[in-house]
């Protein structure tokens, strides 16, 4: 049973301190909330890549845009960065220790998402049909004299 008391109050933003740690929460939820930095903290919780492997791994994404949540997320000190002066560039990308911890976080959820991808898939579509069977109801009966 989950322990409500145990959870941390949310921060009191007229508290000292509040103020940032409220825009902290706000800002790392948000970016938690971008499938991409997601993806990407899970691409990278297999080991460290390079960016065009990041690039090749990352289900879609644009070359600009894993270039800017790359930068968020070693902004907020979730990943490393290094640098090889090699002839191109080479560039890697890891998990720092709390990437690492983020990642063992994310790591059931994707996990329930693989295991129920089919019952959610199901549920959509059914819900689908329902949706477009009570329009055509509503369109047929708007109809009647």
């Amino acid at each position: 049973m989950l322990d409500l008391n145990a959870i941390p109050k949310a921060p009191n933003p007229n508290e000292p301190n509040g103020r940032r740690n409220c825009n902290t929460i706000r800002d790392l939820l948000s970016l938690l909330g971008d499938k991409w930095s997601v993806t990407t903290i899970v691409t990278l919780g297999e080991g460290s890549l390079r960016f065009n492997e990041l690039l090749r791994r990352g289900h879609g994404i644009s070359q600009r845009m894993l270039t800017l949540t790359l930068r968020q997320l070693e902004r907020n000190g979730l990943i490393w960065r290094k640098v090889t002066p090699t002839v191109p560039l080479t560039v890697e990308y890891g998990l720092t220790s709390l990437g690492c911890q983020l990642f063992k976080v994310l790591s059931p959820f994707f996990e329930w998402v693989r295991d129920h991808a089919d019952a959610i898939t199901d549920a959509q579509l059914e819900y689908d049909e329902r949706q477009t069977a009570a329009q055509a109801q509503i369109l047929g009966d708007s109809g009647s004299p």
